[in-house]
């Protein structure tokens, strides 16, 4: 691994020269050539001078600072800028040491490997990188890179030490107004997440890949085959989420089905089953009044319906009896009367001597 800057590590008193190894690798993304469709030759980008519309060469092309809000561009030479003040040199001051916690992430640039550089600097460095490790604190300090200063971040990390470059927090832009209202979320939905952040386990990052790059060269790999270019299976895309539980569970189910486990264990009280049990809770009886009560004034209730009934039933029916009898009376005296006339009327027999 070739070097990319050397400097040193400022540790207070202490001076540890490093070497400076690029930790990532952009090189392996997908990029792609910008070609003519008719030939299939690469497209050329020229450097056009704005006021002449004539090409301008490399050794003419320099370097302008343009203020911000003014449209006026200042020549600035390589050898002014070189006579600048350069508070941390070729050197990484570092300034304190802090939590990683306290580092915004939105902050993180570019990482670096620095190792130490020559037998001298080896036990300073080791010091280092086991005090960040043990103490489990990043160091923060200032770093000038390729005519830039910029915050550093150090921390220990597989038996070396990383540099991160941050952006000053004045780059990074405030959050924008995304959410427009709070969302309430039950009980049941948050527990669903968090169990399904448990059943998704641990990742092995050997199993990570670019699945996009991979398609990508084989797509040219065919090509140049002469084959047919396979078309990829589509995707299985589920429909819009309408009920977020039930997509939890079944995410939960398919979690630990993948990992073998019991996919059944996934189920959670669903909403409507808690909401009758707090309606059953809502009615039961108020304080100061036991659950005893309850059957007695039912009962009395009951008791005092069916007197009710009775005392309403005695009085209709003891009205009708009342008109009956006095009907049946005088039906019985009209009898008697016509039965009198009727003997007065008939003579005698006469007794025989």
């Amino acid at each position: 691994m070739r070097s990319i800057w050397n400097g040193s590590i400022s540790f207070g008193l202490v001076t540890i020269p490093v070497k400076t190894y690029s930790a990532t690798e952009r090189t392996s993304s997908v990029s792609f050539l910008r070609i003519h469709e008719k030939d299939g030759a690469p497209i050329q980008y020229r450097k056009m001078c704005e006021l002449d519309g004539k090409e301008v060469p490399n050794e003419e092309v320099g370097k302008g600072y343009q203020p911000p809000g003014d449209d006026t561009v200042v020549p600035v030479t390589d050898d002014e800028l070189s006579r600048l003040p350069a508070p941390t040199g070729k050197a990484l001051t570092i300034l304190s040491f802090v939590d990683p916690s306290e580092i915004d992430p939105l902050q993180m640039d570019k990482a670096y490997y620095l190792g130490p550089n020559g037998a001298s600097a080896a036990k300073p460095y080791a010091l280092l990188r086991e005090a960040l490790e043990h103490h489990q604190k990043v160091a923060l300090g200032k770093v000038a890179m390729r005519g830039r200063e910029s915050l550093a971040m150090l921390r220990a990390h597989d038996g070396a030490i990383v540099m991160h470059q941050l952006l000053w927090p004045d780059q990074v832009r405030p959050a924008p107004d995304v959410v427009h209202e709070e969302v309430k979320l039950r009980e049941n939905e948050m527990a669903l997440a968090e169990t399904l952040m448990d059943s998704l386990g641990e990742l092995d990052p050997a199993e990570l890949h670019d699945d996009y790059r991979e398609a990508v060269e084989e797509l040219a790999a065919a090509k140049l085959e002469g084959e047919e270019p396979v078309a990829p299976a589509p995707s299985a895309s589920d429909a819009q989420v309408i009920d977020l539980t039930a997509a939890l569970e079944k995410s939960v189910r398919a979690a630990r089905s993948g990992r073998g486990e019991d996919a059944e264990s996934a189920s959670v009280t669903p909403i409507r089953g808690r909401a009758a049990t707090k309606k059953a809770a809502e009615k039961k009886p108020a304080a100061g009044k036991s659950t005893a009560d309850a059957p007695a004034r039912k009962t009395a209730a009951k008791g005092g319906a069916k007197k009710s009934t009775a005392r309403t039933a005695q009085k209709s029916t003891g009205g009708t009896t009342e008109k009956t009898a006095r009907k049946t009376t005088e039906k019985s005296a009209a009898r008697k009367a016509t039965a009198k006339k009727t003997a007065a009327g008939k003579p005698r027999a006469k007794k025989s001597g």
